[in-house]
């Protein structure tokens, strides 16, 4: 069931600094607080394949989310403890050294449930006893909140697709400009281009020239 629109879980969940130091982070007030945009990207395990990769992406792009007034927060399952180890990894041995922003430590799933993007399933046998199916991690799942703690994108990939970094930063573009002059966004729509009002005459008029 999709959450834009809705706000942010308001959990607590244990994270990591770049440092070293065991952090408490909760989303929503995060975004509230310090009245600024959050992206929380999910990824399923370190020490991993596609997921360095992706971190550095977010690290590489990290200037650009900033200027936007955007925190970059990653997230997975594992502890606080492996995040530390990956994090003084070199970049040339599969790890994420290098990487700057926090890392959520969700050992216990308890955000991750909420949000419904673990891939698990639980069965009943023959005898009526529980199975488990899945493999406990979280899939590649993406949020955008707002600074009223307001998710207004979400996204999902499964395991082996990496993701856009760019294509966030394009959506956070055109919230906010949403939210400055009121306009809606076409499809493709960049900074710089032209936005629409929310009518037809409107629309008949950026069809016509697009």
């Amino acid at each position: 069931m999709s959450l834009v629109g809705k706000k942010f879980p308001n959990v607590t969940i244990d994270a990591m600094s770049e440092m070293g130091d065991d952090l408490r982070i909760n989303i929503l007030e995060e975004a509230t607080s310090n009245q600024q945009k959050i992206i929380l990207f999910w990824y399923p395990k370190d020490f991993t394949f596609v997921c360095p990769t992706e971190l550095h992406a977010f690290q590489d792009a990290l200037g650009e989310f900033e200027k936007r007034n955007t925190k970059v927060i990653g997230a997975s399952c594992d502890t606080n403890e492996v995040h530390f180890a990956w994090l003084n990894t070199a970049k040339d041995n599969g790890g994420i050294e290098g990487v700057t922003y926090p890392l959520l430590a969700d050992t216990h799933r308890q955000l991750a449930n909420i949000l419904g993007i673990v891939d698990q399933d639980f069965e009943y046998n023959e005898d009526g006893e529980e199975t488990f199916t899945g493999s406990n991690v979280t899939y590649r799942a993406t949020y955008l909140i707002d600074e009223t703690g307001k998710i207004f994108h979400e996204s999902v990939n499964d395991m082996p697709l990496g993701r856009n970094v760019k294509e966030y930063l394009r959506l956070i573009d055109a919230y906010t400009h949403v939210q400055k002059h009121g306009e809606v966004c076409p499809a493709n729509w960049e900074e710089g281009k032209d936005a629409m009002k929310a009518d037809r005459t409107s629309t008949a008029e950026y069809l016509a020239k697009n």
